[in-house]
């Protein structure tokens, strides 16, 4: 999986790395494959895949 892969919320992380939330505000987080996306602030968002683990 390329960095750049973006997977929303709920979903089962495709890449264990580091994700970022697209949009403002956003965070980083690390989340390892296999794991559901989390929710952010409470809200569903689409994170993208900017750095492999």
């Amino acid at each position: 999986m390329p960095v750049g892969r973006t997977a929303s919320t709920g979903e089962t992380c495709p890449e264990s790395g580091v994700w970022k939330v697209q949009g403002s505000p956003s965070t980083t987080a690390p989340i390892a494959k296999g794991n559901r996306m989390p929710p952010y602030g409470g809200k569903a968002v689409t994170w993208m895949l900017i750095q492999l683990a």
